[in-house]
C-alpha cells in the first residue's frame, strides 16, 4: 500500500531574517554616525576689489506712489531720464528701490521692469536689516 501525500505549497515568507538584518544595519548607522565629521564651510572674504566704491541711485517708492529719486520726486518719464543721465557719468552704478513696506509688490515690480526694459543691467531691492 502505498499511500501518496500531498505537499501543500508554503505560500509564506519567513521575514525574522530580514529584521535581523535591518536591525545589525540600524546598529551599524546608529554607532557610526555620531564618528563622522560634518564638513565645515569655510566662506570666502570679500576682497577690495569687490567692493563698489559708488553710492547706488536709492529710488524710493513712497505709499502714495510718488516716486523720488535721491530723495527728489518725479514722474516716471523724468525718473528715466535722470536715471541715463546719472549712469553715463558711472555706467557700473547700481540702482536700488526702495519702497514702503504697504506698497503694492505689483507697483515696486513695475518700476523694476521699466529700468530693465530701458537697458539698466543692475536694479535690486533695499532693505532694512531685522535688529
Amino acid at each position: 500500500m502505498s499511500r501518496t501525500r500531498k505537499r501543500r505549497l508554503m505560500n509564506q515568507i519567513n521575514v525574522v531574517p530580514y529584521i535581523d538584518v535591518t536591525l545589525v544595519l540600524l546598529v551599524i548607522f546608529m554607532v557610526t554616525a555620531p564618528m563622522t565629521n560634518p564638513g565645515v564651510v569655510e566662506l570666502p572674504q570679500v576682497g577690495q576689489a569687490l567692493k563698489q566704491p559708488e553710492v547706488p541711485l536709492v529710488l524710493t517708492i513712497k505709499l502714495n506712489n510718488k516716486i523720488e529719486l535721491d530723495n527728489k520726486p518725479m514722474a516716471r518719464d523724468e525718473l528715466l531720464l535722470a536715471v541715463r543721465q546719472a549712469l553715463t557719468k558711472t555706467p557700473q552704478r547700481a540702482v536700488v528701490i526702495a519702497a514702503d513696506k504697504n506698497v503694492k509688490y505689483d507697483d515696486v515690480i513695475g518700476v523694476m521692469d521699466l529700468l530693465k526694459q530701458n537697458k539698466v543691467e543692475k536694479v535690486g531691492l533695499l532693505l532694512k536689516p531685522a535688529t
